[in-house]
């Protein structure tokens, strides 16, 4: 029981960084704003490890690597608690890095998911808020690759949907990719 307690207090702790600095990364890559609720709250929270990161992990092509790589060692240490606690045994020490990249790309696909699915949700009640914007902002990058290729129905936009099922299909790829790198813990 122990043990369930701290899985679930450190497994929120670090996906919770994780999700935000994914959030900054994300928004600093689709140029949204930071002046509004949702990005004051992201710079909040992370500015404490981004700022001096940014320091000594330059930005790659306008990107800004360190919240990348930031939330990379956030899944790594996660990764790591899992094995410290003995629910996972892994094939080889490279192992780790791995998946903390293939954990970093789920959440990272749960993000745009969630991000697609809130955009959907406050264009179908026409919020016209900042919070709104920024849901838009963010759906936009991952969006127009779909609406290039799929035009309105009678008005109807079907671009967020085929979205979202190519990303339960990446959900699927992942979840294969994390399953080959772990192995079964021990059984007593």
């Amino acid at each position: 029981m122990l043990t369930d307690i701290v899985l679930l207090i450190t497994g929120t702790v670090f996906g919770f960084m994780t999700l935000v600095l994914l959030a900054r990364f994300f928004m600093q890559w689709g140029r949204v704003s930071f002046r509004n609720p949702i990005g004051h709250f992201v710079i909040t929270v992370t500015d404490w490890a981004v700022m001096p990161a940014r320091r000594v992990i330059p930005g790659l092509f306008g990107l800004d690597m360190a919240s990348l790589l930031l939330a990379w060692v956030a899944q790594i240490l996660y990764v790591l608690i899992q094995i410290g606690l003995g629910l996972m045994v892994v094939r080889t020490s490279l192992a780790i890095p791995l998946l903390g990249l293939v954990d970093l790309a789920r959440m990272a696909t749960y993000l745009v998911f969630a991000v697609v699915l809130v955009s959907v949700v406050l264009s179908w009640v026409g919020a016209r808020t900042p919070i709104a914007y920024v849901f838009d902002e963010l759906a936009r990058p991952f969006l127009t690759p779909f609406r290039r290729l799929i035009r309105p129905l009678g008005g109807l936009d079907l671009s967020p949907l085929v979205l979202l099922l190519v990303l339960q299909i990446v959900l699927l790829i992942i979840a294969s990719l994390r399953k080959s790198l772990v192995m079964l813990p021990p059984m007593f």
